[in-house]
């Protein structure tokens, strides 16, 4: 029998940038799709798909993420953002993947949509340095796991402010759960460099990479 698999999708309060990704994942095979809004959001949200699930949740993405998973037992769990896109080699990858049925996390190389500043290839190779050779991939390059990886390291925490990504890749370190790259792309909105500048916007992510990265490893060695 063919392993499950459903996608989570986290928005925050008036995002709507889901509306637009839901169409594409239809060719991604998922037995559901659960799209989870923060509670009291009251946007009217239009009819879904036949196969997306609707979940409210107390907001944060950790919290949001959780209840998604939450929802399911399917054997595998795909994490986008609401404002991911995905194309035909994305979907090929993914599936390859759930059928190679590894004890791991599978990462999308990163590609930004042209809605943000011409610098934004230096952000794509950036990414690819991270998570390549440093070991690093984040949320916005769309996480896959089993659901036993998923349990295996307690899920997203909800306790931290910010970087539930950036915490669940070093639980899966200090597992020796290995990180795949799927080599397929993963596009993302670069918008918010377009609206807070783009070097003020890119020196504060490799701000808050870092110190995540200090107290994220501090706590893996204490543990």
């Amino acid at each position: 029998m063919c392993p499950s698999l459903a996608i989570v999708i986290p928005a925050g309060p008036g995002d709507r940038a889901w509306e637009a990704l839901l169409p594409q994942l239809t060719q991604a095979r998922a037995r559901e799709v659960v799209l989870v809004l923060a509670q009291g959001e009251d946007d009217v949200v239009d009819q879904l798909p036949a196969n997306v699930s609707l979940v409210r949740s107390a907001a944060g993405r950790a919290r949001q993420l959780n209840a998604g998973a939450a929802r399911t037992n399917a054997d595998w769990l795909w994490f986008l953002h609401a404002d991911s896109r995905i194309v035909a080699s994305t979907v090929d990858a993914l599936h390859r993947f759930i059928d190679a049925d590894a004890t791991a996390i599978g990462y999308f190389d990163l590609r930004f949509l042209r809605d943000g500043p011409r610098l934004m290839f230096l952000n794509t190779l950036g990414a690819q340095v991270r998570s390549r050779l440093l070991g690093l991939p984040f949320g916005d390059q769309g996480l896959l796991m089993p659901r036993r990886v998923y349990d295996a390291i307690n899920g997203f925490d909800e306790h931290i402010g910010a970087g539930e990504d950036h915490a669940a890749i070093w639980a899966a370190r200090a597992l020796d759960i290995p990180l795949r790259a799927l080599r397929a792309p993963v596009y993302t909105s670069a918008r918010k460099y377009a609206q807070r500048g783009w070097w003020a916007t890119t020196r504060e992510h490799l701000r808050a990479t870092a110190e995540q990265a200090r107290r994220f490893s501090r706590q893996e060695r204490l543990s």
